[in-house]
């Protein structure tokens, strides 16, 4: 009897105690394209811990975390908008906001979710908390003609700056009042089809695709409008085929310098973040999509568009060149490094799982099943400019 009654006790002292505590700053998800749903990793076991359906068309998603980690925000390609609680495993609050979609924003103060949108073209601000909507911007850029919008970026005093894809135009919006925002336009060039904030927080980059070179406003001057950089970048060369379009917010800054994909060329761009000049170019095996430095800089890894999309090349920054090529699995869509760089994370969309590498011996260090894995979103993000 007295055994029975210390098992019955050590039970209900068990059950009173709740879910073990932890915190959040070594989580994140991998978005699953093909089955609506999301598996939240551990990055310090390198294991999933849970999965969540019910998201919707997560064809080409997106994700953003709150200042403490605890919830993400993912953005679907139906305009599905769901807030997770990475903790308890569940959907808050789903929300579809838009016909179209592809990304979205948080503000940073943590308190205004923005989402960007294809159809109807423009963004929607929303309560990060309840998920109410607080006021939209549509992106009407001449009367009755609307936009897409891509490229969202947050930058600092709650304004969020953007690209028209047809309007050819970059926006900035400042949501100080989320239910007033206040809008500035500035001509941007030919097609501008993905956007960027430098890690400072002072420069907004938005890639051209109809012309060579790229538009950048500064954000600490705005009055002076968008200049043009690398103008000069593939003019006069046969032009490839592109079959996929680079992904700017996967560039990279180390030692001065920033590592950008040329669009259509087997070249990633080297240029001075000081004078925004090229001052090098790097060939790789492929149409690079991302280009992204390990958090210390020393290395910037590539990934590809088809035929290419199963190889890796791993550029030196100190050495200007490919250390390390190699291939390791079908359809690497995208990469994520641990916080601290250690590691990184290879989505294998055609294998079905998620690859883990050492970043310094390039040995593989374990892999995690997913359905048709694409974006891996960590939560050291929730500090991050642009992120």
């Amino acid at each position: 009897m007295r055994l029975l009654l210390s098992l019955f006790l050590a039970l209900l002292l068990n059950a009173c105690a709740g879910p073990q505590l932890r915190g959040t700053g070594d989580l994140g998800l991998v978005i699953e394209r093909a089955s609506g749903q999301v598996t939240l990793v551990d990055t310090s076991s390198r294991q999933a811990y849970a999965r969540i359906g019910g998201l919707g068309d997560l064809s080409h998603a997106s994700a953003v975390y709150s200042r403490d980690g605890r919830y993400a925000f993912i953005f679907g390609r139906d305009g599905g908008l769901t807030k997770i609680d990475l903790l308890e495993a569940r959907i808050v609050k789903r929300v579809t906001q838009s016909g179209n979609a592809i990304g979205g924003s948080i503000s940073q103060d943590g308190r205004i979710v923005v989402a960007q949108n294809y159809t109807p073209g423009g963004i929607k601000a929303f309560d990060a908390d309840t998920l109410e909507l607080l006021s939209e911007v549509p992106a009407e850029y001449a009367p009755g003609q609307f936009s897409k919008v891509v490229g969202l970026a947050d930058t600092p005093g709650n304004k969020f700056a953007y690209a028209l894809f047809e309007g050819g135009e970059i926006w900035m919006t400042d949501f100080s009042n989320p239910k007033q925002p206040k809008t500035q336009r500035f001509p941007a060039g030919l097609q501008p089809y993905d956007g960027l904030v430098t890690p400072d927080g002072r420069y907004f980059l938005a890639g051209l695709f109809g012309e060579d070179g790229v538009a950048m406003v500064d954000l600490w001057q705005p009055e002076k409008g968008a200049r043009k950089i690398l103008e000069n970048y593939g003019r006069g060369q046969e032009k490839l085929p592109v079959f996929k379009m680079p992904h700017l917010r996967g560039w990279s800054v180390a030692q001065g310098k920033a590592y950008l994909p040329a669009i259509g060329r087997h070249e990633v761009l080297v240029v001075d973040v000081a004078t925004w000049k090229e001052v090098g170019r790097i060939p790789v095996r492929g149409q690079p999509v991302f280009v992204i430095a390990r958090p210390d800089g020393r290395q910037v890894w590539v990934n590809f568009a088809f035929p290419d999309n199963g190889k890796m090349d791993v550029i030196d920054t100190l050495a200007g060149k490919v250390v390390h090529a190699f291939e390791p699995g079908k359809g690497i869509l995208h990469m994520e490094f641990a916080p601290r760089g250690e590691s990184v994370w290879l989505s294998a969309r055609d294998d079905n799982k998620v690859l883990i590498y050492d970043t310094a011996t390039f040995v593989k260090q374990g892999e995690i099943p997913a359905d048709s894995p694409s974006g891996i979103f960590f939560t050291a993000r929730a500090a991050r400019i642009g992120f």
